[in-house]
């Protein structure tokens, strides 16, 4: 079966590695490739902000404005500070990569698992969040939003192994329609405001009482918490500083301009959101208990598509329009970790902390291996949470904190560092200016992770503190096979001393054609000592095999050992263990004959005896094993295969 030819309608024609460079990403590409992640969050940020205060009723829906301009300001800190890691780590400065510089083993393995969980994160909760605003337009859909979701990622995992230009192309088109659909619904609601009618929610009539008292300590935990869940808005902004390289020339300059487009983007359609939000009275509320004069077989919309239907009309061209490009830009938000989670893996396999296979690039100079698991990751995360985005919301920001702090915290120690070697006036400036940006980044995320840890941590949270040292112990372990190999495979100062004798056995069963090759081809190659064996499975069987051999005149004794069992793997392991146990400096070498069938679907009408010997013989010292194939004609037209 030629599977080369399916791979290749889905995947595309291979690309040499000579042609790395046309790969790069220009930044009109490289916005929709690295920033999908926080420009989509602004779907789903100002809902996370209204569904938390709503535990307070409505009296308390009036500080998320406070509470969105304190995420706009930690917003602006962090780019800030990862415009500086751009410029500072032009081959890639994510988390991972500034820890391990400057911080060392521990805090970069402590990075790369929150990075890895909160990628894997990442995918899912975009997608399911895009999936939500499709239902949102279409409530027929709502019992298939597991399918869906897993649909959905199939579809960026393999747009993502055509490579990172054509993936960049293909999501341009939901990137650009969402920024400019959202303009568009701001200008219109706004104009609208400003000559006196403004837009008003379908929930604005529907009240939202309070689950308790919320005052002092109480309200000011959930105020806290509404913060941690804006927060959401964060998510992504490390994507651009790992995948600088991924940028043309000048790389650094052109991720940091990247990053800053980015980020005026987000924090003017975040703003616009949050304040329409408000002017049309959206009413959202966690529990379904809570909504107050709801009218029978009311179903809760996103805030988005409340916000879209006052402005334009519920099923107006408007209103689907917005819905469209936001669950395009939502589910395409699971981009970005499309291409941080396999650039990072790759990093950490080259380091000898993932498996090896993650390191090398795939028929599209893509990180094929690193795609495909985190695909499969994140489909088994949305079947196990129902592709509910309220619960995988929980679960979230945990990981893009503590992968914050530890970044920027590696960037202070970076300047320090370089501080001394620096003595130009104009220089100097510019290395305290960047050391007291990246520096209030670190302190200002580290206050953010403690409060996500503790306002959320009832919450779900749990989970990521759980999974994060989990991958870490995985990480080191990796790691840990790895210098142990590398350990025993380092030749000594004689080298390898040479077998003292060469005992050769031919497995044997029957004297067919691929039997005499492997009996010739080991006679050929002059062994100390030579020796046909089998195995007595079958009475009949073995004494027809004694009478062809001797009516053959084979130069070679024959060995026939007992089977009581009708096995033949445990005798012959035994026969060989013994060899090697009476001189263990010699060499058992071991042949086995097998005929290889033409087509793929052959080999299930044939038993697999030889392939199970030779996996277990590969695992006893001092034997080595020879695999005589005898390939099965099939025509002059025909291919053999194995």
């Amino acid at each position: 079966m030629n599977t080369a030819i399916p791979k290749r309608l889905l995947v595309g024609r291979p690309l040499s590695s000579t042609r790395m460079e046309e790969t790069l990403l220009p930044k009109r590409l490289a916005l929709p490739v690295f920033c999908s992640d926080p420009l989509s969050s602004n779907a789903y940020a100002t809902e996370e902000i209204l569904l938390v205060l709503s535990l307070g009723g409505l009296a308390l829906l009036h500080l998320s404005a406070w509470v969105a301009l304190a995420v706009i300001a930690l917003l602006t800190i962090v780019i800030l500070s990862y415009r500086e890691t751009c410029r500072a780590y032009p081959n890639g400065g994510g988390a991972y990569t500034v820890s391990r510089d400057n911080l060392g083993r521990a805090a970069s393995l402590g990075a790369a698992s929150a990075l890895l969980v909160d990628y894997i994160l990442t995918v899912a909760v975009s997608v399911a969040a895009g999936v939500s605003n499709i239902i949102s337009a279409f409530p027929s859909l709502g019992p298939h939003a597991v399918l869906l979701s897993a649909g959905f990622v199939t579809v960026l995992a393999l747009m993502n192994l055509r490579g990172v230009k054509e993936s960049g192309t293909f999501f341009a088109v939901p990137t650009y329609g969402f920024i400019a659909c959202m303009f568009v619904m701001l200008a219109v609601g706004f104009w609208s405001t400003a000559a006196g009618e403004p837009p008003r929610a379908e929930s604005a009539s529907i009240g939202v009482k309070s689950t308790g008292e919320y005052s002092g300590l109480l309200l000011a935990l959930l105020v806290l918490r509404a913060f941690a869940s804006g927060c959401t808005a964060l998510t992504g902004v490390e994507a651009v500083s790992n995948g600088v390289p991924s940028f043309r020339k000048p790389s650094s300059r052109n991720a940091a301009a990247t990053l800053a487009i980015m980020g005026a983007l987000t924090i003017v359609i975040f703003i616009g959101i949050t304040a329409l939000a408000m002017i049309t009275k959206v009413h959202v509320a966690a529990e379904a208990s809570q909504l107050v004069g709801a009218p029978d077989g009311y179903a809760q919309k996103t805030v988005i598509a409340q916000v879209a239907s006052a402005v334009f009309g519920l099923d107006s061209l408007g209103f689907y329009a917005i819905q469209a490009f936001t669950a395009a830009i939502l589910i395409m938000a699971a981009n970005t970790a499309f291409n941080g989670f396999p650039i990072l893996a790759s990093i950490l396999a080259k380091d000898g902390f993932l498996p090896r296979q993650m390191s090398r690039r795939g028929d599209r100079l893509v990180f094929s291996n690193g795609v495909v698991i985190l695909a499969g990751l994140a489909i088994a995360l949305l079947w196990v949470f129902d592709a509910s985005t309220t619960r995988l919301i929980q679960l979230y920001i945990i990981g893009v904190f503590a992968s914050f702090t530890l970044s920027q915290a590696g960037m202070v120690r970076h300047w320090l560092r370089m501080r001394p070697s620096v003595v130009e006036p104009a220089a100097r400036r510019r290395l305290v200016r960047s050391l007291g940006i990246n520096a209030l980044g670190a302190c200002t995320t580290l206050v953010v992770l403690i409060i996500v840890l503790v306002t959320k941590f009832t919450h779900g949270a749990w989970i990521v503190v759980i999974a994060m040292p989990l991958v870490f112990a995985m990480m080191t372990g990796v790691r840990r096979h790895y210098d142990r190999v590398a350990e025993e495979l380092t030749a000594g100062p004689g080298g390898v001393p040479l077998p003292s004798r060469v005992h050769a056995i031919v497995l044997v069963s029957n004297l067919q054609a691929p039997t005499l090759r492997a009996l010739a081809f080991a006679r050929a190659t002059e062994p100390t000592t030579l020796t046909a064996l089998t195995a007595r499975t079958s009475g009949e069987e073995t004494d027809a095999l004694v009478a062809d051999w001797e009516a053959r005149e084979i130069p070679v004794p024959l060995t026939i050992l007992d089977a009581p069992f009708r096995d033949l793997t445990h005798p012959v392991l035994a026969h060989i263990r013994g060899l090697h146990r009476d001189s263990p400096r010699d060499v058992v070498a071991v042949f086995i004959p097998e005929y290889v069938v033409g087509h793929w679907w052959e080999n299930f009408l044939h038993n697999q005896s030889a392939l199970r010997l030779t996996a277990r013989l590969r695992f006893e010292p001092g034997v080595m094993v020879t695999d005589v194939p005898w390939q099965l004609d099939r025509g002059p037209h025909t291919p053999v295969g194995r």
